[in-house]
């Protein structure tokens, strides 16, 4: 292997910090070795990952991939060792509860609520974890609970309540020539500029599908990380529509001069399911599965 743990701590903290000298500082090394220790890597991976920006190191491209992939081998790890303390003292009364790919979560502290009314000297922990990992998540124990909607080879694998369906919508400027259509076709995202959530970054491998009619043919697509309220800037700004639930992106409509517009003759749905590993479960996945059922069963988590 090119890396190891401690190369991706130093390529969090270096992003994170900016420069090689408080790096350095914070990893209790010095300057010269942590230096070193990164051109070893470059030249190990045979690319360099940093370019020089004023006084500031910043992340190229090869950087940005290998800094997404430290960060999440550094969070796994601290979560496992976090949870394998917990086994060990008796204090696991924790659920791990993730969602693919919404940024909007008014809907959960109801939820919370509800289940620490249920289960009071129990936990409910938010993982963060790509959205196309959270089935391989359960399987493996790493999660315990998922909202999830995006269709999965291995969704036969998990046990699956049906909660809500939402329905995905073009979201553009009030002024844009689509706020006037009835709905739009295939046709009409011919050479558009879409701005999307990074999930959709079609060079990841595999690459999630686009939330666009079969045959649609955008001409430009630019991904930003999965902030919606970043996402939204950007529309309103010019730079692009996005296609969004349309109950994410009601909230934004008077505030920032949108439009929604339907997305094809009849609506396009997604239907949204929480997840659980196969078999029986435990009474504190059951309590949040129940929580869950309640206060989604049937109905939007907003309404739009």
């Amino acid at each position: 292997m090119d890396v190891d743990l401690r190369d991706l701590e130093l390529l969090d903290t270096v992003a994170d910090t900016g420069s090689l000298t408080a790096a350095a500082e914070r990893l209790y090394v010095s300057q010269p070795a942590l230096s070193q220790r990164l051109t070893r890597m470059e030249e190990r991976l045979g690319v360099q990952l940093f370019d020089r920006q004023g006084r500031r190191l910043v992340p190229n491209a090869a950087g940005r991939r290998m800094l997404l992939a430290a960060r999440q081998v550094i969070a796994e790890l601290a979560s496992a060792t976090r949870d394998v303390r917990e086994l060990r003292d008796g204090r696991d009364r924790r659920v791990r509860f993730a969602v693919q790919c919404s940024t909007t979560f008014q809907w959960l502290p109801p939820v919370i609520h509800g289940f620490r009314d249920r289960c009071p000297d129990a936990e409910v922990r938010i993982e963060t974890l790509p959205g196309d990992t959270l089935i391989t998540a359960l399987l493996e124990d790493r999660l315990d609970v998922a909202l999830i909607t995006k269709a999965d080879p291995e969704m036969d694998r998990v046990d699956l309540v049906r909660l809500f369906e939402d329905e995905m919508v073009a979201v553009v400027p009030a002024a844009h020539p689509w706020a006037a259509l009835p709905h739009l076709t295939a046709r009409d995202f011919d050479d558009s500029r879409l701005v999307l959530y990074d999930l959709y970054d079609q060079s990841r491998v595999p690459a999630t599908p686009l939330p666009l009619p079969h045959g649609a043919r955008p001409g430009r697509i630019t991904t930003m990380p999965v902030i919606t309220d970043l996402v939204i800037e950007m529309v309103a700004g010019g730079q692009g529509a996005t296609v969004l639930p349309g109950w994410v992106a009601a909230p934004y409509v008077a505030s920032h001069g949108l439009a929604l517009v339907r997305i094809g003759a009849e609506p396009m749905t997604r239907t949204w399911y929480c997840a659980t590993r196969p078999g029986p479960r435990p009474a504190l996945v059951q309590a949040l599965v129940d929580e869950l059922t309640t206060r989604l069963g049937g109905r939007l988590p907003v309404s739009p």
